[in-house]
């Protein structure tokens, strides 16, 4: 049987220093003001960049029930969810789709796909 080799208290150091947790950055959404991670979707209005990607998380219920007694601003954006809703159902897939509104992909912009 073979001798192992020594395992040291500072070898042991070397591998968990990619250990530590680092600090998430979180910015501000200029629009709504709520905190979100960079680049990502910001769940509380559904918006991108500037542009309405998905229905935000509002309870929908809710929103039907106080239909009546919206101001004008809430009734604006229950017309936003409801156009949300029928854009996905059209088939744009994905955000990638939804963000270029369903435009096939340039010939050299991924994998595979010769052409001019």
């Amino acid at each position: 049987m073979s001798v192992r080799m020594r395992h040291t208290k500072g070898h042991t150091g070397n591998r968990r220093s990619h250990h530590a947790l680092k600090n998430r950055v979180v910015v501000k959404d200029a629009a709504s003001g709520n905190l979100r991670l960079p680049h990502r979707l910001d769940e509380t209005t559904g918006a991108y960049r500037g542009k309405l990607i998905a229905a935000p998380k509002v309870k929908r219920a809710k929103l039907e029930r106080n239909h009546a007694k919206l101001s004008e601003a809430e009734h604006e954006r229950v017309h936003q969810l409801e156009r949300a809703e029928a854009a996905k159902s059209k088939g744009s897939s994905g955000i990638i789709g939804k963000l270029t509104g369903g435009a096939k992909p340039k010939a050299r912009s991924g994998a595979g796909g010769g052409g001019a």
